[in-house]
């Protein structure tokens, strides 16, 4: 079974249009959201497209929508015999991606339609001539790639199914199948080159098999290893039921790969089958792989090569708008991509060096979400009020910086360096900034000032000095500036030797990656190795460092904006969670409530120093450590960090557009020093998606889990904290608290919570150690026993039967046996949707609020009235 879904539209006129028809890649029962998803359908006939149509419009007709709708399908091609799975009489993930795939402004029209206009009445936003009554024509294809973060989770099971785990997703648009799918899967950022010529699965043929039948989030690449290993396309569609027609496309994709590895040398390569590869949507990169296999020197080096070679051939990409009407009516948006099927660009380009091309931050994933995105369309907007052309690079459909009014120019295409150097070779700027998208543009840095492009604001070096994490210890050595001990990874009896002089535990750090990836704390030798091999591997080119891990320490972080070095306006904010746990899962607390003056003195001092030494001219984010009044620096990142958009919002001051004005040139003035009093306090604190992640250890450590944030504005602490654990879903127990409480040290600390507890008049259920601490402090409470320990009452059994509405649980460390016994406790919290906090110094906070407010004593204000 096929599953096909329809946008449809309805005015109260009773006149009807269908936008975009979509047709998911895999077979019925994967989620759409789970699913790749082409659009508009492939593999439909006329007949079958348009009796689908017939019946989405009887549906929306016959419920009587206003506004906007999607009907989903399980359909047989076969007999024609369908099942209407839902109709969303709202919009959807899919409307999102419809709109983005068709140019059509799907909420824009159904708020129009919901205020009573007719379609007959309003105009196409593309087109700017034909009414919004036209239905879309497509002379391209999409196609939509979810992009799962798994990977950061231990124990999380694989497989895919009806329900959502993604995260983000991208889109691809071409003119062929071929060159969508590949282009999406190089887009999604998990270390993929297209569908071929990535680094060799390690499976058996059973394991294919059971990889074909049972999908997981990497069955694409399973597929492209069966057809390299001779599966046919037959056994493939017997063993995963996706439609031949896909099979035989990515079937075309292996079959020019295989013929490209007859080539020995990049010069005798016939220019025919490089222009096929091209439209095929290989990659220059994958091209040098397939050719030269054992004998690429470098990938950059390679890539340059056959960068110059087809561009000597003439073989070259072609701009094309998206029209929404195949052409029947002239464009007047800049909506564009890039397509080597094609002739001649859709665009004239003026080469007047008045345009700003600005890079955005790719697919959503764990740690690069709408943080980069408002940064990217904060950039934007002033790029227009100063009078430049604003151009968008970016590839995510849910997006803001995506829309195609939001700039003069949206490229809607790829982050790589072979697409972006593509479109500077047309575009000829007058300066490109990578600083507001995240890790994706940075990582682009050194490469791109290599080919001599005009990078705005802080330059290459000087971000490479940062982001290297050797060369930037280094510098904090030279500027006498205190920093954790560190050893750069050389061999591992130099690690060794280090260890011996620091202790466990340590941290494994490697270069140039966001969210803390392949970061990880290790407490013995076991796991050094371990996580030693696997940094190595995520980070090939650049150094990995071993750092000391200095334990109840503070984690402090300052958000700033430098021009020529010299700071224009900071932001320091404090972390609620000890050091340890990733900033972007930590509950922040801006401004600062518990830090010294002096540590705040210090802060500022090592910060200019800082900014000074790598000539910073535009955003930037600086991680610190203090324990007493000590501060230690743990890194320093060029370019807008997780935290802009909140301490933007909570001084009411916008960093990124005075980063943008610096990168642009304008002289900045300092806000008056008043702008930093403030009587209010914001609270920003995580989301996390571990109902949807079965079997995953809720447990939080460096590497970064949450999937979103929120940020509430209290008059003081405790409200705000109150406010934010609410938002993220936390509720206020009714009943019993249960706590297993961790090491001496932090059942010391949660004894003023637990005794705030006790008199608020709550049953408070402890786990062995917990409960003799407790006692002997005088503090009564009920004995529960682990799932491991033999003895009633259990644990597990009084969650079960709703006893508990509040599990406070704080692993000693982070061993599999420490972590083997809890996670039972927790798990069981998460899957019966019991409030859960791994981390004493939040559990502290959050018992602190709700036992001295009520959720009464709440002030309701809007954000201008703080």
């Amino acid at each position: 079974m096929k599953e096909v879904e329809y946008e449809v539209v309805r005015d109260r006129f009773d006149n009807c249009i269908t936008v975009c028809n979509m047709e998911n890649f895999d077979p019925l029962g994967i989620h759409t959201g789970e699913s790749i998803v082409v659009a508009p359908s492939q593999t439909l006939t006329n007949e079958d497209y348009h009796y689908l149509r017939k019946l989405a419009i009887k549906i929306i007709r016959h419920i009587g929508i206003v506004g906007e709708c999607n009907v989903q399908y399980a359909f047989d091609p076969e007999s024609m015999d369908y099942r209407v799975i839902e109709v969303n009489a709202r919009l959807s993930r899919s409307s999102a991606l419809a709109s983005k795939a068709t140019g059509y402004p799907l909420a824009f029209v159904a708020a129009k339609l919901g205020l009573g206009y007719g379609l007959f009445d309003l105009r196409n936003s593309v087109t700017k001539e034909t009414s919004a009554f036209f239905e879309p024509a497509l002379d391209y294809i999409v196609c939509k790639i979810p992009r799962w973060d798994l990977g950061k989770f231990h124990g999380v099971r694989r497989e895919i199914g009806s329900s959502m785990k993604s995260v983000g997703e991208v889109m691809a648009i071409g003119r062929t199948f071929e060159e969508v799918i590949q282009k999406g899967l190089r887009m999604i950022g998990q270390g993929m080159h297209g569908f071929v010529d990535n680094k060799p699965l390690t499976v058996t043929d059973d394991e294919i098999d059971r990889q074909l039948t049972t999908p997981t989030d990497k069955r694409i690449f399973v597929i492209a290893e069966a057809m390299l290993r001779g599966y046919t396309v037959d056994r493939i569609h017997d063993l995963t039921k996706i439609d031949k027609w896909f099979l035989y496309r990515l079937q075309n994709i292996v079959n020019t790969q295989k013929e490209l590895t007859l080539s020995d040398s990049l010069e005798e390569l016939d220019p025919a089958l490089l222009r096929q590869a091209k439209e095929q949507g290989f990659s220059d990169f994958q091209i040098a792989r397939a050719v030269l296999k054992e004998k690429m020197s470098s990938g950059e080096k390679d890539n340059l090569r056959v960068r110059d070679m087809r561009k000597s051939l003439g073989i070259l990409p072609v701009v094309k708008q998206i029209d929404t009407l195949a052409a029947e009516y002239p464009a007047q948006t800049n909506y564009l991509y890039l397509t080597y099927n094609g002739s001649q660009n859709d665009v004239e380009y003026l080469h007047d060096r008045k345009s700003i091309v600005v890079l955005g931050s790719g697919a959503y994933r764990i740690g690069s979400s709408v943080e980069f995105d408002w940064c990217s369309v904060n950039a934007l907007l002033t790029v227009k009020k100063e009078g430049w052309r604003s151009v968008m690079i970016n590839y995510n459909p849910e997006t803001v910086s995506t829309d195609y009014d939001m700039c003069d120019r949206l490229y809607f295409d790829e982050l790589t360096f072979e697409r972006v150097m593509d479109i500077l070779d047309l575009e000829q700027p007058h300066g490109t900034i990578l600083s507001v998208g995240g890790q994706i543009p940075n990582n682009l840095a050194t490469r791109l000032d290599e080919q001599h492009i005009n990078i705005l604001g802080t330059t290459a070096r000087s971000i490479d000095n940062a982001e290297d994490r050797n060369k930037f210890s280094a510098m904090l050595d030279r500027l006498g500036i205190d920093q954790p001990r560190w050893r750069e990874l050389t061999s591992l009896e130099d690690i060794n030797k280090f260890i011996d002089e620091v202790g466990f535990p340590v941290l494994v750090r490697p270069s140039y990656v966001l969210s803390g990836a392949a970061m990880n704390v290790c407490s013995n030798p076991d796991e050094l190795e371990r996580f030693l091999k696997l940094a190595a591997n995520v980070s090939k080119q650049h150094p990995v460092v071993v750092t000391e891990f200095i334990q109840n320490a503070k984690e402090i972080e300052m958000d700033a904006v430098a021009q020529n070095g010299e700071i224009k306006v900071y932001a320091i904010s404090e972390h609620i969670e000890f050091a340890g746990v990733h900033s972007g899962d930590a509950t922040i607390q801006f401004p600062p409530q518990k830090l010294y003056v002096e540590t705040m003195r210090r802060i500022k001092k090592v910060s200019g120093q800082i900014a000074r030494a790598l000539n910073i001219s535009g955003p930037f984010n600086i991680q610190f450590l203090a324990k007493n009044n000590d501060i230690k620096v743990i890194e320093c990142n060029l370019r807008a960090s997780r935290s802009f958009p909140f301490v933007s919002k909570v001084l009411k001051i916008n960093f990124i557009d005075l980063a943008t004005k610096v990168m642009l040139g304008l002289p900045v003035e300092k806000p008056a020093k008043n702008a930093f009093d403030l009587d209010y306090v914001g609270i920003k604190a995580s989301q996390f998606s571990f109902s949807r992640l079965q079997g995953a250890d809720p447990v939080l450590g460096v590497d970064m889990s949450s999937t979103g944030e929120v940020g509430c504005i209290g008059v003081d602490t405790s409200e705000a904290i109150l406010k934010a654990m609410l938002s993220v879903g936390m509720r206020v127990p009714k009943k019993g608290v249960l706590l297993s409480t961790g090491t001496p040290k932090q059942k010391a600390d949660m004894l003023d919570s637990a005794h705030k507890l006790h008199n608020k008049g709550y049953r408070i259920y402890a786990t062995g150690g917990t409960f003799r601490f407790l006692n002997d402090n005088g503090i009564p409470a009920i004995r529960v026993y682990w799932p491991s320990e033999s003895e009633q009452p259990q644990a597990l059994q009084m969650l079960h039967d709703k006893e508990i509405d509040l599990v406070v649980n704080i692993p000693k460390n982070l061993t599999p046996t420490e972590l083997g016994n809890g996670h039972r406790i927790r798990r069981a919290a998460i899957d019966l949707n019991i409030p859960l906090l791994t981390n004493a110094r939040l559990a502290a906070a959050f018992i602190e609020a709700f036992t001295t407010l009520s959720t009464d004593d709440i002030e309701i204000r809007s954000w201008d009235e703080y």
